[in-house]
């Protein structure tokens, strides 16, 4: 599946009155490292159509200011109108931070979520392809 990585400075915004990372900075970096896995793909179109449903992060290690992360994002699972992404965050003491993130498609003028576009299902696997593993 689709897979990018990326990296970032922990900015002081990023830290809190720890000293460390604020818990928030770690979402935020999971959003631009999945900014450009859509741009990698043409998919940025898809802004304001991928609500967040669920996150879980678990934090492993802390982030200082002025340290350097790598955040590496995949797209784990393709349903009709989810997509599962597990993310790592590593900084100079290994993982700080892994987790899931799931969005659904879907477009502004609906009240649920709807299938994915094509050109999403050509980007990131076939949805058959990925039930019939599910089924077997």
């Amino acid at each position: 599946m689709a897979k990018v990585t990326i990296e970032r400075t922990v900015e002081w915004y990023d830290t809190d009155a720890a000293g460390h990372q604020h818990h928030s900075c770690i979402v935020r970096f999971v959003e631009a490292a999945e900014a450009a896995l859509l741009r990698e793909h043409d998919l940025a179109w898809l802004f304001g159509e991928t609500p967040r449903v669920r996150h879980e992060i678990n934090y492993r290690s802390r982030l200082w200011f002025g340290e350097t992360v790598t955040v590496t994002l995949e797209v784990v699972r393709l349903g009709n109108t989810s997509l599962q992404y597990a993310f790592e965050v590593r900084g100079k003491e290994g993982v700080a931070a892994d987790g899931t993130l799931i969005v659904a498609h879907a477009i502004p003028q609906s009240p649920t979520s709807t299938p994915w576009p094509q050109p999403v299902i050509d980007a990131f696997g076939t949805i058959r392809a990925q039930e019939a593993v599910v089924t077997k």
